[in-house]
């Protein structure tokens, strides 16, 4: 004698789909506490001042955190991003930059920044001038053929 297959009702099905995806939502690791990691000690004017901050995980791992995580707010300056963007009429010292994690308020992080004192006067070369100069080695090995000669 066979058996008739059974079929499990589509509302069954969903439920366990749900209880299945709401178990492996509850598995994902939550941000404990966020950290400022900054490239630099001071902020530059008229620049993009990426503002780096990363979360610790409950398992113990780092994740960058970006803007669509965190909501940056700072003294002065806008931000783009994560990153900071200071006028150049700014004439503070120094910058106050705070950080929220966006699903939990309860877990923010603030740091003063300075601004940079000395302004760089040194020119960089342009990508033209760095491709039309003659490398040293190339001058110094055409002189050396030419005593050769």
């Amino acid at each position: 004698m066979r058996k008739k297959p059974t079929i499990v009702p589509i509302k069954q099905l969903l439920l366990l789909l749900l209880v299945t995806t709401a178990s492996l939502a509850g598995r994902a690791q939550q941000v404990d506490s966020i950290f400022f990691n900054l490239y630099t000690d001071s902020l530059k004017k008229g620049v993009h001042n990426y503002i780096n901050v990363d979360g610790k995980l409950s398992n113990g791992r780092w994740l960058p955190l970006t803007n669509k995580e965190i909501d940056f707010t700072a003294s002065t300056g806008k931000f783009v991003g994560n990153s900071l963007v200071i006028d150049t009429a700014f004439k503070g010292e120094k910058v106050t930059v705070k950080a929220v994690l966006k699903n939990n308020n309860s877990i923010w992080k603030e740091v003063t920044i300075y601004m940079k004192k000395v302004e760089s006067t040194e020119r960089l070369k342009t990508v033209d001038e760095i491709l039309n100069t003659p490398s040293r080695r190339s001058r110094k090995s055409s002189r050396n053929f030419a005593y050769r000669t």
